[in-house]
């Protein structure tokens, strides 16, 4: 049975972490389909930030709009909606909006091409159902378009408040690229969301003890790809907490660059810099562990 299944994954985030009303709501919606797991939960307070990650079974006879993960994903992000407003929304990750990034990636014999038809799917109904702007990137959109590229162009990375934060709403209700679902202006107290399918990713975070920001985007800048460093590594320095700082690192390849790697290589830079670091950690389950506790939690079923 096991050989069988064709496992996919969804990551969703959401900008919130203090409002625990909302947040059982939106986990309150996902129990509504019992065969979408919730696998992990990560709550960041500095960030105010939660990630989820689901896992379902999708080989089954049933139509992509009847697939439990699916329709869990749709459920989460009403929720969200429906109970969090950006524009009281503040933190020290940058957002585009109240559900800011969904991901789905293939596990065990489910492919690329099968869960980027499932994000496809679930874009068409947020875009056109919640009225909010859908952009797809990676194996969902035609052209594989990134997630970088959306962010961006965008002003993902730009704080818009004292202190390194990113609060309220976003600065213009005009949008710089045309959503590929939904309409083209944006409820400032939604904002948009981001929706891809790419093969998996590990999120690794590494501590810098520093309260100097520019020398933490300094790091940061110098050991992804895009700044000349590691290959298939992203990082963003960002302010975590109010007197510490981290390197926060997407391993787009993680089987070819893996946390090990960057924690190396941020400890180099750092003491280029005259800093020191803690030991990273992941935000997440490796994909075989994440595979391994949905099977365990289907079989206790």
């Amino acid at each position: 049975m096991r050989k069988a299944m064709m496992l996919t994954c969804c990551k969703l985030y959401i900008s919130e972490s203090q409002n625990a009303l909302a947040l059982e709501s939106i986990e309150q919606a996902a129990k509504r389909y019992p065969e979408a797991v919730i696998i992990n939960k990560f709550k960041d307070e500095d960030y105010n930030r939660v990630g989820y990650t689901l896992v379902s079974n999708s080989s089954t006879n049933l139509s992509i709009d009847a697939l439990p993960l699916r329709n869990a994903v749709f459920s989460m992000v009403k929720s969200a909606f429906e109970g969090i407003d950006l524009n009281l929304h503040s933190g020290t990750h940058p957002r585009l909006g109240v559900v800011d990034h969904i991901c789905f990636h293939p596990l065990a014999q489910a492919s690329l091409d099968e869960v980027a038809v499932l994000a496809k799917s679930a874009a068409a109904d947020i875009g056109s159902k919640l009225q909010v702007p859908t952009f797809l990137y990676g194996a969902a959109h035609g052209e594989g378009r990134t997630l970088d590229y959306i962010r961006r162009e965008l002003g993902y990375f730009k704080p818009n408040a004292a202190g390194n934060q990113w609060s309220g709403a976003l600065n213009s209700e005009f949008l710089l690229l045309k959503p590929d679902e939904g309409p083209s202006l944006l409820t400032q107290s939604k904002g948009v969301v981001t929706i891809g399918a790419t093969k998996w990713v590990d999120n690794y975070n590494v501590p810098v003890c520093s309260t100097d920001i520019e020398v933490v985007m300094r790091i940061a800048r110098k050991v992804s790809g895009r700044g000349g460093g590691l290959k298939s590594v992203q990082a963003m320095g960002l302010m975590h907490g109010n007197d510490s700082a981290e390197v926060a690192c997407n391993l787009l390849d993680p089987g070819r660059v893996g946390a090990d790697q960057v924690q190396i290589e941020v400890e180099r830079l750092a003491s280029e810099e005259g800093v020191t670091v803690e030991k990273g950690y992941f935000t997440d389950f490796s994909q075989e562990k994440v595979t391994e506790l949905y099977l365990k939690s289907i079989e206790a079923d």
